[in-house]
C-alpha cells in the first residue's frame, strides 16, 4: 500500500462518491417506506382530509376534477408521510457526511440545532392540523352562501395543506433561529429584544401573506410566531455567545 497522501482531486472525488451513496440510501429508504404504506394510501389521505370533512355540511363530500386525481393525490400524501417517517434517517445520513469536517464546538452546536429544528417543525405541522385546520374550515363552511354547496377538489386541498404545513413548520423554527443568532454572536440578545415591536408587526404581515384571507387564520399564525420569538428570547438568556466563550477560553 502506498503512503502517498491523497491529492485534492482524489479527496474531492471520494467526497462526491460518499455524498452519492448517502443520497442513494436516503432515496431508497423513502421508496421502501412509501411502498410499504401504499396499501393504506386511501386511509392516509382520509386522515389528512379529516379536518375538512368534519367541517363540511351534512351530505357534502370532496371531489376530484382530474381523472388521475383519485390515484395520484393519495399517492402524493403517502410519499409525504413516508418522507416524514424516514426523516430522522435522512438527517443522520446528512450528519454522517458533514460531521467529519466540523470542529468539536461546531458539532456541539449542530446536532442540537438539527434535532430541535425537526422537533419544532413537527410541532408546527401538528399545530396546523389539530388547531388551525378545524377552526379555519368551520369558519369557511359557516360563510357558504345560500344555494352553494361547499365541495373542495382533493388536489387543491392537498396544495393548501402543504402550504400551511410549510408555513407553520417554518414559523415554529423561530426559537431555534433566535438561539443560533445569539450563540454565534451574529445578533446580540439586546438587539433582538429591541426589535420586538418590528417582529410583532412582521408576524401579522406574515400571517396575512401565508394564511387564507380570514382574521382567525392570520391570528393563529401571527400570535404563535410572536410567542415563539419571545420563547427564543427567553432561551437566549441561557446561551453564551461564541465570542464571549472564546474570550473566556483564551483568558483561561
Amino acid at each position: 500500500m502506498s503512503d502517498t497522501p491523497d491529492t485534492p482531486q482524489e479527496t474531492f472525488m471520494s467526497h462526491l462518491v460518499e455524498l452519492r451513496d448517502r443520497l442513494l440510501r436516503s432515496i431508497i429508504a423513502v421508496v421502501v417506506v412509501t411502498l410499504a404504506l401504499v396499501p393504506w394510501a386511501k386511509d392516509t389521505y382520509a386522515v389528512l382530509a379529516q379536518p375538512l370533512l368534519a367541517a363540511l355540511p351534512q351530505g357534502a363530500t370532496m371531489i376530484a376534477t382530474d381523472v388521475t386525481g383519485t390515484f395520484l393525490v393519495p399517492l402524493k400524501v403517502t410519499l409525504m408521510a413516508a418522507f416524514l417517517v424516514v426523516l430522522p434517517y435522512v438527517l443522520y445520513q446528512m450528519w454522517a457526511f458533514v460531521a467529519p469536517g466540523l470542529y468539536q464546538h461546531e458539532k456541539r452546536l449542530a446536532l442540537p440545532v438539527i434535532v430541535s429544528s425537526v422537533a419544532f417543525f413537527f410541532v408546527g405541522m401538528a399545530f396546523a392540523y389539530f388547531v388551525v385546520f378545524p377552526v379555519a374550515f368551520h369558519f369557511f363552511a359557516s360563510y357558504t352562501p345560500s344555494g352553494v354547496q361547499m365541495m373542495t377538489d382533493i388536489e387543491k386541498y392537498l396544495s393548501f395543506v402543504l402550504t400551511m404545513f410549510l408555513a407553520f413548520g417554518v414559523t415554529f423554527e423561530t426559537p431555534v433561529v433566535v438561539v443560533v443568532l445569539v450563540r454565534l454572536g451574529i445578533v446580540p440578545l439586546e438587539k433582538l429584544r429591541a426589535a420586538r415591536p418590528y417582529v410583532i408587526v412582521g408576524a401579522f404581515v406574515i400571517g396575512a401573506i401565508f394564511t387564507p384571507p380570514d382574521v382567525i387564520s392570520q391570528l393563529l399564525l401571527a400570535i404563535p410566531l410572536w410567542l415563539l420569538y419571545e420563547t427564543g428570547l427567553f432561551l437566549g438568556r441561557f446561551v453564551t455567545p461564541k465570542a464571549t466563550e472564546d474570550a473566556g477560553e483564551t483568558a483561561g
